[in-house]
């Protein structure tokens, strides 16, 4: 039987998959965490407005392009900027959920580390959001940008001073952006095919979005890049990781296990001559 499609042995170096019913309680529990904590860093409004105006005069000091720039092109059309809005809205949540759900299914090694990351990542943003609470660019006068989720909707915000869902005031870093070059990041390397590199156009077009929805100013975007780069820097990629080339018939074949079975068959030839 070729190796290819021999099930994959018992006590093999196969990732074992882990528990449903523990993960979901381990990203749920993250998730909440993940909104406390931003709800730990509401009422800093006048130095999360202080801090915008800091941002706002830093971006032009280094000569970063406008948000304007990308607003103005977003404003051509109003179902351009709704549909925007949608992608603001809509696409944040369930495409990083389905991003760990089919790695989940598919690539547990590449799951478990992908978790780790999103996680770490995430923790080091809501420390940021303490230490230096920011206003983003809508709610700032200086940026003569317009609210798209308010004048065109759909919008995921109340007014700042009544909506107690979500701290508004948590735009450095990005975890849109931070989240979305993450999946990217994590299909390009759990995959081989060779289109897996147009999963780049989901961050690309999520940095338009939060810029052009006047939600992130550029310098969001670029610390969380710094970031993903730190926590991918320090959880390191799995040792064996099972690909497309190692799906059997039986389960996942590592490639250990698969070039051991070609040794051992090209020994028993040697042995029949």
């Amino acid at each position: 039987m070729n190796a290819r499609t021999e099930p994959a042995p018992a006590g093999s170096d196969a990732i074992a998959r882990p528990p449903l019913v523990r993960e979901l309680l381990l990203v749920a529990g993250l998730f909440l965490v993940y909104k406390l904590g931003r709800q730990l860093a509401t009422g800093h409004t006048g130095e999360a407005f202080h801090n915008a105006h800091r941002v706002w005069d830093l971006e032009r000091a280094v000569h970063l392009p406008g948000e304007g720039a990308v607003q103005s092109l977003l404003l051509h059309g109003d179902g351009l900027v709704h549909l925007a809005n949608t992608y603001y809205a809509a696409v944040h949540f369930p495409a990083t959920a389905a991003f760990l759900f089919w790695l989940y299914l598919r690539r547990p090694a590449h799951y478990v580390w992908a978790r780790r990351v999103l996680a770490a990542v995430t923790a080091a943003a809501l420390v940021l959001h303490l230490l230096f609470p920011l206003a983003p660019p809508r709610m700032l006068a200086a940026t003569g940008l317009v609210d798209t989720a308010r004048a065109y909707g759909p919008s995921v915000y109340g007014s700042p001073a009544t909506d107690s869902l979500s701290n508004q005031f948590a735009a450095m870093p990005s975890l849109h952006f931070g989240w979305a070059l993450m999946v990217a990041v994590g299909l390009i390397v759990a995959t081989r095919s060779r289109w897996r590199w147009l999963w780049l156009l989901h961050p690309l077009l999520t940095l338009l979005v939060i810029v052009g929805t006047a939600n992130h100013y550029w310098l969001d975007s670029i610390v969380a890049t710094a970031l993903l780069g730190l926590a991918l820097a320090a959880i390191p990629l799995p040792h064996r990781t099972v690909t497309t080339a190692g799906r059997a018939q039986g389960g996942l074949v590592p490639v250990r296990a698969r070039a051991q079975a070609r040794a051992d068959e090209q020994a028993l030839a040697g042995a029949g001559r």
